[in-house]
C-alpha cells in the first residue's frame, strides 16, 4: 500500500515535531520532511514532492498565505492549512480557501501541542482526504470516530404523496471541498429577482458569517447565514450556520429554514442529506436540486429522494469540480437528471424555475 507523503511547514519546533509524530503514528501515512518556512519548504520540495504539504500562515521570511498562491500557480499539491489565525471565519481562513487550501486546521493559540495530540484521528484523516484531491493550477485504512449515520437521525424520509406543484420554486444546494469558491460562481450568475436558496457548505462554526458576507457584497442577491425560522424568499441565500443542521421547512404558501442540533450525518453536520431530504419532503416537485464539488458521499443519498419527490436536479461535472466525490455519487446512485460544467449550472437553475 503506497502511503500518502507529507511535508510539514511551520516555524514552531513543537508543532512541527508533533505533527510529525501524530502523522507519522498512521501507518498509511509518511512525513517525508518538515520545514522551518517556506524557502526552506521549496528546497524539501525540490528533492522529493510530497502528496499533501500542511502549512502554518503566519511565519517569517514568507507567510503561509503567499506561499500557498505560489504552490498553487506553480506546482499545485493538495494543501492543508493548519494555523491559529483560521479562527471565527476570519478574512484569513476566507483567503486561505480561495487560494487553493483543501480544509482548515484552527490550531489555539495556547495548548496546541495538547489540541493537536487529542486531534490525530480528525487530522490524519484530513491528510489522506486532501492526498485523493486532484488540484489544478490557479492564476496569481481509515479510523471513523463516530458511526456514519444517515439522515434518518434527523428526520424522516419524505412520504409517497407527492407536493403539490406551485408558480413558487425554492433551490436547495450541497457543496464542500471547493464549495467556497463554486458558490462565488454559481450564486454571481443570478438576477436580484432569483427564486429563494438554501445552501450548506461545509464548514467550521463561525465561518459562515464572514463567508455569507462576503457573497452577500459580490452578489446582485442578498445572502445571509441562516437564523431559526428565515423565510426562504426571493431574491436571498440561507447558508447554513457552520455545526448546525439546515431543514427547510413549509408552513402553507410560505417557505422557511429550522435550525436545529443533532449528530453528525454522513459525518458531516451541517448536512447536505439533511437539507436535500427536508426539501424532498416539504418541497418536492417545487425544488430544483443542485449538489457541487466535495469529498464523500453527503447529498447523494438526499439527492436521489429530491428526484423521487418529482424534484429537478442537478450535478457540478468532473471537469469543473475541485473534487468529484459529492456529485458523482449522486450520479452513481441515479439522483442526477442533469450534469454540467460550473458555469452553466445557474442557467439551468433558473430555465427549471421558469
Amino acid at each position: 500500500m503506497k502511503k500518502v507523503k507529507v511535508l510539514i511547514v511551520d516555524d514552531s519546533a513543537v508543532v512541527r515535531q508533533t505533527l510529525a509524530d501524530l502523522l507519522s503514528s498512521d501507518p498509511s501515512i509518511e512525513v517525508i520532511a518538515t520545514a522551518a518556512n517556506p524557502f526552506v519548504a521549496v528546497e524539501k520540495i525540490r528533492e522529493e514532492v510530497p502528496d499533501v504539504i500542511t502549512l502554518d500562515v503566519e511565519m517569517p521570511k514568507m507567510d503561509g498565505l503567499t506561499f500557498l498562491q505560489k504552490i498553487m500557480s506553480q506546482h499545485p499539491i493538495p494543501v492543508v492549512i493548519c494555523s491559529s489565525l483560521t479562527a471565527n471565519g476570519s478574512e484569513t481562513a476566507i483567503k486561505a480557501m480561495e487560494y487553493g487550501a483543501i480544509e482548515l486546521i484552527t490550531k489555539p493559540k495556547l495548548g496546541t501541542k495538547q489540541f493537536l495530540e487529542e486531534s490525530k484521528i480528525h487530522i490524519c484523516d484530513v491528510v489522506k482526504a486532501a492526498a485523493q484531491v486532484n488540484v489544478r493550477r490557479r492564476s496569481s485504512h481509515q479510523t471513523i470516530v463516530q458511526p456514519k449515520l444517515s439522515a434518518d437521525v434527523i428526520i424522516s424520509k419524505p412520504s409517497n404523496k407527492a407536493m403539490a406543484e406551485t408558480t413558487e420554486k425554492v433551490v436547495v444546494v450541497g457543496a464542500s471541498t471547493g464549495g467556497t469558491e463554486a458558490l462565488r460562481v454559481f450564486l454571481q450568475g443570478f438576477p436580484s429577482d432569483t427564486p429563494g436558496m438554501v445552501i450548506v457548505q461545509h464548514m467550521p462554526e463561525q465561518f459562515t458569517t464572514s463567508f455569507a458576507k462576503r457573497l452577500n457584497e459580490l452578489c446582485k442577491i442578498s445572502v445571509k447565514e441562516a437564523e431559526n425560522g428565515d423565510s426562504v424568499i426571493r431574491g436571498r441565500a440561507l447558508i447554513a450556520p457552520g455545526n448546525y443542521h439546515l431543514l427547510l421547512k413549509r408552513s402553507g404558501a410560505r417557505y422557511y429554514v429550522e435550525i436545529k442540533e443533532g449528530p453528525l450525518v454522513s459525518r458531516h453536520r451541517p448536512s447536505v442529506d439533511v437539507l436535500f431530504r427536508s426539501a424532498a419532503r416539504y418541497a418536492g416537485k417545487n425544488a430544483v436540486g443542485v449538489i457541487m464539488t466535495g469529498m464523500g458521499d453527503d447529498g447523494a443519498k438526499g439527492m436521489l429522494e429530491l428526484k423521487q419527490a418529482g424534484a429537478f436536479t442537478i450535478a457540478q461535472d468532473e471537469k469543473t469540480s475541485v473534487v468529484f466525490g459529492m456529485p458523482n455519487e449522486a450520479i452513481k446512485l441515479g439522483g442526477v437528471d442533469s450534469i454540467l460544467p460550473l458555469q452553466n449550472i445557474s442557467g439551468r437553475v433558473l430555465t427549471c424555475c421558469g
